[in-house]
Parts: structure tokens; sequence; C-alpha cells
């Protein structure tokens, strides 16, 4: 992997290029299209490995792999017209994007793999799914946290779904930090300490000798006040309705490539920063 493309440069195509030219040993030649192009930019300003090209034409005719990471509703606009030659890799991260939709686009015989990259790939720290397994893909993300490569779509699609608890995570912290600032805290000092609570307890996640219902019973004290919350709050009744969130949004994306489904994985997350970019 001498030479990488990106095509959508928004926040996960920031975070790649970020992992791949501050990661340990050599970083790759980088070629970025102009969508995102406030962002492309600056990379090219950072890195010495890393140019803006053209147009995505450009990008495709020098990269040997090539990450399509623009949005999914601009991605006809985006893709059209382009010429895809047989022996590059293309790695599609757009959310709800199949790859058999992506091949129609690009009327290509090239590999194409799916990816799941998170913003943390740009410290090396996020674990990859990809579908179908490819040695060259598989080498990128496994230089940006780890790979897991994963048989079928539909075991995709449930790793995507995943992804979609995200926000609900940190809006859970900013409610609580709320509650703390309602009984007279400084929201300074809530935001401060409810940070550093987690932080420490993400850290745990590292021990992999424990499994998760194993590091939560190893943080509860027995009539605590942890287990008061987690018993009184976070029910049966509202466990079986997140497993039921979960299971709308799987079908949803697992049901129609075109026309239904929406930007359903980290749909905030800006993967294409400038929309209005030259394709």
């Amino acid at each position: 992997m001498k030479r990488v493309g990106v095509i959508g440069v928004g926040e996960i195509g920031r975070a790649i290029v970020t992992g791949l030219c501050e990661g340990a040993g050599d970083a790759p030649e980088v070629f970025l299209s102009p969508r995102g192009a406030r962002t492309a930019a600056e990379l090219s300003r950072r890195y010495e490995s890393v140019r803006v090209c053209a147009g995505n034409q450009e990008v495709l005719n020098r990269s040997d792999i090539v990450i399509i990471a623009v949005r999914r509703d601009d991605r006809h606009e985006a893709l059209a017209g382009l010429t895809v030659g047989d022996d590059r890799v293309v790695v599609n991260v757009m959310a709800g994007v199949g790859n058999d939709d992506l091949g129609r686009t690009l009327a290509t015989g090239a590999p194409l793999v799916r990816a799941i990259p998170l913003p943390a790939v740009r410290e090396r720290r996020s674990v990859t799914v990809t579908h179908p397994a490819h040695p060259v893909v598989d080498d990128l993300f496994a230089r940006l946290g780890g790979v897991l490569p994963v048989e079928d779509e539909a075991a995709f699609n449930v790793f995507s779904a995943l992804t979609g608890t995200l926000t609900a995570h940190y809006s859970y912290l900013a409610t609580i930090a709320s509650w703390a600032t309602g009984h007279g805290i400084a929201p300074e000092a809530a935001d401060s300490y409810v940070r550093g609570l987690f932080q420490g307890v993400g850290r745990s996640l590292s021990d992999r000798t424990r499994s998760l219902h194993q590091l939560a019973a190893d943080h509860e004290t027995p009539n605590g006040s942890n287990e008061r919350v987690r018993t009184t709050w976070f029910t049966p009744a509202n466990a079986q309705a997140l497993g039921q969130t979960l299971d709308d949004l799987l079908t949803r994306l697992d049901g129609p490539r075109d026309g239904g489904a929406r930007d359903l994985q980290a749909e905030g997350a800006a993967l294409d920063e400038d929309r209005h970019a030259d394709a």
C-alpha cells in the first residue's frame, strides 16, 4: 500500500489520513479529492505525503486503493462518469450503500470492500469492520487500530447498527452533567467530572480478560449506588426498548439500497465537509 486516494474529505477522511500519516512506519502517498476543500487543503499543508488533486478522476488515476467517503445522497453526483481500473481496490465507507449499488454506479470490475471506520482511527485506536476480507484493505485498517473482517453483508449491517448508539452515549453523559448543574454544581465542574469519570471507565475496556457483563459487575457493590441506578433506571423494559430500536435500525440497513435508507452510520459525522465542492 503505497498510494491511497480519498474521495470525500470530511471527518472520516481526515481521521484516516491523520492515522496513516502519523502512524509508525513510512506514511503512504495520499491523494485527496477537492470535495471537502478546506479539510483537504489543511491536510496537504500538514503532511508532506498528502496532495490535493484537481478532480476525482485524478485521485483514481494516481492511487492503488481508493476510499469513497462522500455522503450517500451525493454519491451519484460525485462518482458519475469516473473510470475505475480493475487493478484498483475501492473501499466503500458510505453508510447504507451496498457494494452492489456502488458497483453499478462505478461500472468496474475492481474489488469493492465495505468498511466502518470511526473517528478514533486518527489515533490508531479503533477496530474497523470490513466486508469482504481483502488483504490490502485489511492491512490498511490494521495500521489504524485493528480490523475485523466479517463473512457476509448481514453481519456487516449488525455492526453498522451498533455505531448508531454513539450519540446516545454522549447524550447520556450530557444529561447526567446537566442533572448535577441543576443541583447547584457549576457547569464547568460537572462537565469536567463526568468526562474524567467515564474516561476512566473507558480505559477498563482494554482488559480483554473480562467480559462486558463482568466489567459491569466488578464496578458494582451489592445494594450500592451503581446497582440502584442500574436496576431502577436501566430496567429490563428499557433494555428491550433499546434492542427493538436496534432491530428497527437493522431492518432499515437490510432494506432497499435506493430511495428508503438514510445515512445510518454516524449520521452527524460530516463525511463530506463541503457538499458543494467540485466532484
